[in-house]
């Protein structure tokens, strides 16, 4: 079952990238971005709304963090891609600039949650960056015309995402993934409509592939990508799903070649072998090391098979 809801949230996350990049043929990313969230956001609210259960035991103070927590990882984090890509910056760079962020969460992941990375992790995070390297060099190269500063936007974005990441690990209540979803999106509808209607960008565009882009991102890229984020993360913890972004930019470019004709190499096979061998690698590492430290302390094996793989 992890491996499976791991391919999915990779396929469902690397879906973000191509939508953007149909959106962005079509309208302004604020534009885009306020109509993925706002009709979203009415069905979430009315469907919580009908069935609150969910939402016993909350308290205001569960709920504004949640609210911080989309700002970050939904607001933050989309407005940085969908720009930088406006801003001529390619999907390939975008996702490479993203795949930093396991490097950069498993090494704050020691000093803020105490979950220290072994070195056979280590190992598989640095192999990690390596495959994505190599699959978007070329493309990073190629990247004339394009201001400097538009590169440190995504970067940006995934620091909100790292950010978003370990506020919520450090959240001692535990809060519903429907929950989480509704509160996320109603606060970036709210943002994005403020934006787009301060900005004059709000009247969408009467192209069909507008709203086509508009469906492929609440389906796949919402509800899967980010729905299963926070699972995983709630099953596996910050290094396991930080590693599965590792595979982000190879994906793409193998989605981008088939979708819209991007060139398709040898560098790219290579770097996609590269990233799925660094997933191997730190899953195993990270399993290996919470097995044996269940075994020292004298847990039976079904209690060291929960902390291995996360609880059900």
């Amino acid at each position: 079952m992890n491996i499976l809801l791991s391919v999915a949230f990779v396929l469902c996350w690397s879906s973000g990238f191509i939508g953007a990049k149909l959106g962005a043929g079509n309208a302004s990313a604020i534009t885009v971005l306020m109509w993925r969230f706002l009709p979203l956001a009415v069905v979430l609210v009315t469907v919580a709304v009908v069935m609150r259960s969910a939402w016993r035991g909350l308290t205001a103070r569960d709920v504004t963090r949640q609210a911080v927590i989309g700002v970050l990882s939904q607001s933050g984090y989309l407005l940085s891609v969908y720009y930088a890509i406006q801003l001529g910056v390619s999907s390939g760079t975008t996702a490479l600039i993203d795949g930093v962020q396991p490097l950069v969460a498993g090494a704050l992941a020691g000093p803020l949650l105490g979950q220290y990375v072994s070195g056979r992790q280590w190992i598989g995070l640095g192999l990690g960056l390596a495959g994505v390297a190599v699959v978007t060099l070329a493309d990073a190269a190629a990247g004339t015309g394009v201001a400097w500063w538009a590169y440190a936007v995504p970067l940006l974005g995934m620091l909100a995402l790292v950010a978003a990441t370990f506020l919520e690990s450090r959240s001692r209540s535990r809060v519903a993934p429907s929950v989480s979803l509704t509160v996320h999106c109603a606060t970036s509808a709210v943002l994005f409509s403020v934006l787009a209607l301060s900005t004059g960008t709000a009247a969408p565009p009467a192209e069909g592939g507008f709203w086509m882009a508009v469906a492929w991102l609440v389906g796949l890229s919402t509800f899967g990508g980010y729905g299963l984020y926070w699972l995983i993360l709630k099953r596996s913890g910050v290094t396991k799903v930080n590693t599965l972004m590792f595979l982000m930019a190879p994906v793409t470019a193998v989605w981008g070649a088939l979708m819209f004709g991007e060139p398709f190499g040898v560098q790219t096979a290579l770097g996609l072998a590269v990233c799925l061998v660094a997933v191997v690698v730190v899953h195993r590492g990270a399993d290996r090391k919470d097995t044996a430290v269940a075994a020292a302390r004298g847990e039976p094996e079904e209690n060291r098979w929960t902390r291995a793989t996360g609880p059900a």
